[in-house]
């Protein structure tokens, strides 16, 4: 396994995150007190997750082999408001022989509103088992170090 020493996440602005995007909001995003509601955070985070993962022109994921998260730990820092959008930073913390644990931040104007820890597992789609991940992938993931 891999491990770096980085930015504490709690610390983290979105310069500290290798990958970068972001998600306009949209009024349905909003709940009853007029802010984001917390549900849709995760929504966001998965955006930074899945271009990284399932980028076409980079695929990651061997044949027959897919993504799948065991496990999602979300801290919620500041509200986020509606209209505007959202930046997503995203990093790794760790790469193991078949996950990778990946470190996120949401950010609106510059202010750290979540931050989001996943621990993410290459599965093979017939075995329903972990497959190590190729050398390709682990070079992609060694990048957001």
């Amino acid at each position: 396994m891999q491990d770096v020493e980085t930015i504490p996440l709690a610390q983290a602005r979105l310069d500290d995150f290798a990958l970068r995007t972001y998600e306009k909001l949209r009024y349905a995003d909003t709940d009853r007190q007029g802010h984001v509601n917390n549900a849709v955070f995760a929504s966001m985070l998965e955006t930074g997750r899945v271009e990284l993962l399932y980028n076409p022109e980079r695929p990651l994921a061997d044949e027959q082999c897919s993504f799948v998260i065991a496990r999602l730990t979300l801290d919620l820092h500041a509200e986020i408001t509606w209209p505007g959008r959202v930046d997503i930073g995203t990093r790794a913390a760790r790469i193991g022989r078949s996950s990778i644990t990946l470190e996120q931040g949401l950010f609106q104007d510059g202010q750290r509103a979540a931050t989001a820890s996943t621990v993410i597992v290459h599965v093979n789609d017939t075995t329903r088992r972990s497959q190590a991940f190729s050398a390709i992938a682990r070079q992609a993931f060694a990048s957001l170090l």
